[in-house]
Parts: C-alpha cells; structure tokens; sequence
C-alpha cells in the first residue's frame, strides 16, 4: 500500500505542473518569447491555473470536488499544449523547447488523468470528507 498523501505539494500531478510552470516562465521570458505580451500572459495564466486547480481541488476535502478541480486543471494543460503549438507555428519556440514542453504538458496530463481515474475507482461510501483526504494514495 502507499503512503497516505498529507498535504498537495505531495501530489505526482501537482509536482509536475508545478515543473510545467517553471519550463513556461522560463522559455516564455526570453527572447522574441517574450515580447508577444498576450501569448505570454495566455500561457503562464493556463500554467499557473494548471497547479493551481490540482492543490485548491485537493485541500477541499472531498473526492467530489477533487475530481471536479482535477478536471480544470487537465483542461489548463491542454490550453498550455494549444498555445505551444501556436507559439511553435509563429517562431516563437525553437523545436527543442517546443518538444520538450509537450513531453512535460502531456506527462502532466496523463498524471492527473490517472488520479482521476483512481478517485472515480476509489470507495468512498460511508466516510467522512477528511476520511477521502486522508486515504488517498494514487
């Protein structure tokens, strides 16, 4: 059995949008990057919103609200991927970084669909809120 996941920064899904985020800051503040103001602020909001909405999911207590958060988040990670393709199509993205950020938004996607998929399989009748937090262990 695994160990009981206490707090967010635990959580697999939020350590890799957390390492998302820090990729696009990174890669979005330099060079002709960084000065479409627009996409640069599109992109970091959906980034942010990413690990934002897996650790405010996670401290509501419930599964029910977990899996909803969950679900934001993956839809953040997907306006991230959308973006790194336009930015890739108009020359802001070398090929590298283009790739390399894909690898990361897809490993993040898959990590919070998997706690999805395991919150859904989970049994949760007859417990508590702080019970469903507690015993969580994707």
């Amino acid at each position: 059995m695994g160990a009981r996941i206490q707090r967010f920064e635990d959580v697999e899904a939020w350590q890799k949008a957390r390492e998302l985020s820090r990729h696009v800051y990174r890669v979005s503040g330099t060079g002709v990057f960084a000065r479409d103001h627009n996409l640069v602020s599109q992109i970091r909001r959906a980034a942010i919103s990413t690990m934002s909405n897996i650790a405010e999911g996670f401290e509501r207590r419930s599964d029910k609200e977990f899996l909803h958060f969950l679900g934001v988040a993956r839809g953040s990670a997907a306006e991230v991927r959308s973006l790194l393709y336009l930015a890739h199509d108009v020359g802001l993205l070398a090929d590298s970084e283009f790739e390399e950020l894909c690898r990361v938004t897809g490993e993040t996607t898959r990590l919070i669909s998997g706690l999805m998929r395991y919150l859904k399989t989970a049994k949760t009748k007859d417990r508590t809120p702080d019970q469903e937090t507690a015993d969580r262990r994707p």
